[in-house]
């Protein structure tokens, strides 16, 4: 079953590495290499079951290819998944991971995402030099992220004749890239609410930021023009879809639907969604500096900012096409990749 799943999607390698004096155990995914070594974040989280952990690193790699063709960057797609409570993380487990994933010669380069930080980054460059976003290089691309999906906002709400600054919006997970996106809506001049599962992020954003804070079971049905999911993937799905209470979904988590028909299903309920690999390529952009050894904020800006040239001109095309937008990215990454050539911006 698992060689089918990996047919099916594409995938060049999987690995599975374990090490015992740590307890690490970890799965390294590479979707892709046609466009370049596969970069992707290392994910540390406590999944239910092997199956879960699985799916969720076969569908992240993925994910990371349509991202960086998306974005026009010369890299591949592939993910990392260390399975565990993240509480039970330690400078000797990293290095161990940060060895397994040396053992790969650069075919896969590895970066900070959930559970794992610029510190732990840093740890790891210790021993492997296949790592972004070091203290000393890139640092935390988070901010990036969140300039990202603000420009496809703008883009998405100008389909809709709608500023941002007339806006409402509806952040969904108030981490590192909800917090930073909900100061920049503020600053935009919408109207923000938040929700987290943790109600210490939802207080701080509100003391710090200005968000309007909402309960999580029910922030969902609050009316907004923009719902952004900013925290876990599969957020989008059979229940959850009629609930909103939006007109465009555009946010910073990975692998927003649940499955390919939730895309109908939101296009059935006339919300306009904007593919998450494409909004949140900010923080990719930003680290392909760090491996170029040329870092230029400025220019990481204006390649960010772009993105909404990019959501714009895909939303342009959907309409024109008869097509749904991620539908219409997956087939254009999927081109991209399967060519091993990205054409320049038109």
């Amino acid at each position: 079953m698992l060689f089918d799943v990996l047919r099916a999607k594409g995938h060049e390698e999987v690995h599975v590495f374990t090490d015992r004096p740590t307890g690490l155990k970890t799965v390294i995914a590479i979707h892709s290499t046609r466009l370049g070594p596969a970069l992707g974040g290392t994910r540390f989280y406590d999944y239910p079951n092997e199956e879960a952990a699985f799916n969720d690193v076969l569908r992240l790699s993925e994910g990371m290819s349509y991202k960086a063709a998306m974005a026009r960057l010369p890299l591949g797609g592939g993910k990392a998944i260390i399975i565990g409570d993240p509480s039970s993380k330690s400078p000797e487990l990293l290095r161990a991971y940060a060895r397994r994933v040396d053992m790969l010669e650069g075919r896969y380069i590895t970066a900070e995402d959930m559970n794992i930080t610029t510190a732990d980054v840093d740890i790891m460059s210790e021993v492997t030099d296949h790592v972004v976003g070091t203290t000393s290089g890139a640092g935390d691309p988070g901010k990036w992220t969140a300039l990202g999906v603000l420009a496809s906002m703008r883009a998405a709400l100008a389909t809709m004749g709608t500023a941002l600054g007339d806006a409402s919006v509806l952040v969904s997970g108030l981490g590192s890239v909800g917090m930073a996106l909900s100061a920049l809506l503020v600053a935009e001049g919408a109207t923000v609410y938040g929700t987290d599962i943790r109600e210490a992020a939802v207080e701080k954003a509100a003391v710090d930021v200005g968000v309007i804070p909402l309960p999580l079971g029910s922030a969902i049905r609050q009316p907004v023009d923009v719902y952004s999911p900013c925290a876990i993937g599969a957020i989008l799905n059979e229940a959850t879809i009629p609930q909103l209470n939006c007109r465009a979904v555009v946010g910073s988590a990975n692998n927003q639907l649940a499955s390919e028909e939730d895309a109908i299903r939101l296009s059935i309920r006339g919300i306009l969604y904007v593919p998450d690999f494409i909004a949140n390529a900010g923080g990719l952009i930003d680290v392909v500096d760090e491996l170029d050894g040329d870092i230029d904020p400025d220019r990481v800006r204006r390649r960010v900012e772009g993105i909404g040239d990019t959501v714009a001109e895909l939303l342009e095309r959907s309409t024109r096409d008869g097509i749904l937008p991620e539908a219409m990215a997956v087939h254009i990454a999927q081109e991209r990749v399967a060519s091993g050539s990205i054409p320049p911006p038109r």
